[in-house]
């Protein structure tokens, strides 16, 4: 197995680190890549009110989502938790001792490339990884890397070092991208759900305050909380729920919002929804005890209003948008419907429902409660009494 480790303090981890990675991956032929977040890096120190290390391994572990490499990608915190300085040819010893046989690749930009004689235990580090060089700017070219390379081959003849060029590289520093931070700037170098983060967790002195968030802010936020695969369909929502606001006189900006939050707290386990549940006093009902599926509409109403401050009538349409319930408000149906049928959904019948939706809203609730009890029947699954009575209250 080939696999490729990218370390780096990752403050943040932005388009560059990803751009690189990815492309890193595919050219190489890798069959994993690591992401490892440094501890106390030994080449710097990490700027006075950095992230915590927690906070970094999150933004890594969504920066890791965003290069789209699904499970062949992992994001390790080995170096946070040792003690001292994050030296690579410990990691490297570590990682050799866990893949033995494998075959390691060492990745890394152009200015860690060039210092690599500088690094503790270089010749450690040669005879343990594979090395594989990218240039960080457009500029930087094999002329650079050419003489940097002969000149290690020569200290060390059992090197092997690759170069490589990235076509698509993302010219972006760290320290620069930090700065534009401060200046509420820079959100188009990282992927949406890490710039995202960085808000709800006020980082790089960005204060945006949560319940007053512009649309450009409140969306990225959004997708913080979902993981990656889940981010087609939140947005998938969005655009639906403002298409059927359109259609049928609702606000559309409370159905932009509702959908955004809808699913914020979808990827929780049983137990922090149960956690979340006793935080905000929810109660629930025998089934929702049991099924993990009902309990994020809960949790996400909760959570949307008391982070983001949201109205009754947002959190109404996203507690009631996995059951339904009898009498319910336009918003409510929309968002409801808009789950159900957005773009990226394809199971029988969704074009039909489409259809219905956009003739006539009440025919289109019908629809979808019915398809939802047929469905759960079929598979021997209990149907929530909430969706009942909501298709009663519709067929009078």
């Amino acid at each position: 197995m080939r696999i490729g480790i990218f370390g780096g303090t990752f403050n943040p981890p932005h388009l560059g680190h990803i751009t690189a990675a990815r492309e890193a991956f595919a050219l190489l032929g890798l069959d994993r890549l690591l992401l490892i977040p440094a501890g106390l890096p030994p080449h710097k120190e990490l700027p006075a009110g950095s992230p915590t290390a927690t906070q970094r391994l999150e933004m890594t572990r969504l920066a890791a989502e965003a290069t789209e490499l699904g499970e062949q990608v992992q994001v390790l915190d080995m170096e946070l938790h040792r003690e001292g300085r994050s030296f690579t040819s410990d990691t490297l010893e570590a990682l050799s001792a866990q893949y033995p046989g494998d075959e390691l690749w060492l990745l890394m930009g152009t200015d860690m490339f060039m210092s690599l004689q500088t690094w503790h235990e270089p010749g450690k580090i040669l005879s343990l990884a594979n090395i594989a060089a990218f240039g960080r700017t457009a500029g930087d070219g094999e002329t650079q890397f050419s003489a940097q390379r002969e000149a290690l081959m020569e200290v060390y003849p059992q090197a092997s070092i690759c170069t490589l060029r990235i076509p698509s590289v993302v010219e972006v520093s760290s320290t620069e991208l930090r700065e534009k931070l401060v200046k509420g700037q820079g959100a188009n170098l990282l992927a949406p759900a890490v710039y995202g983060y960085i808000l709800r967790e006020g980082l790089y002195h960005t204060g945006a305050d949560m319940k007053r968030l512009p649309l450009e802010q409140l969306r990225p936020v959004a997708l913080s909380y979902l993981k990656h695969k889940r981010i087609p369909h939140v947005l998938g929502t969005e655009q639906e729920a403002v298409r059927l606001a359109e259609r049928y006189g609702a606000d559309v900006e409370k159905a932009r919002v509702a959908a955004l939050l809808h699913d914020c707290t979808k990827k929780l386990s049983m137990e922090e929804q149960l956690a979340l549940c006793t935080k905000y006093d929810i109660q629930l009902d025998d089934l929702e005890q049991k099924a993990l599926k009902l309990l994020h509409s809960k949790t996400g109403a909760a959570i949307a209003r008391d982070v983001f401050g949201v109205d009754d009538d947002i959190y109404s349409a996203i507690w009631y948008h996995t059951t339904g319930h009898a009498n319910m408000t336009k918003l409510e149906k929309i968002i409801y419907l808009a789950d159900y049928i957005e773009p990226s959904r394809d199971f029988p019948g969704v074009d039909e429902l489409r259809n219905v939706c956009y003739e006539d809203l009440d025919k289109g609730l019908l629809k979808g409660l019915e398809m939802t009890i047929e469905e759960m029947t079929a598979m021997g699954n209990p149907v929530h009494r909430a969706t009942i009575e909501a298709r009663d209250a519709l067929k009078g």
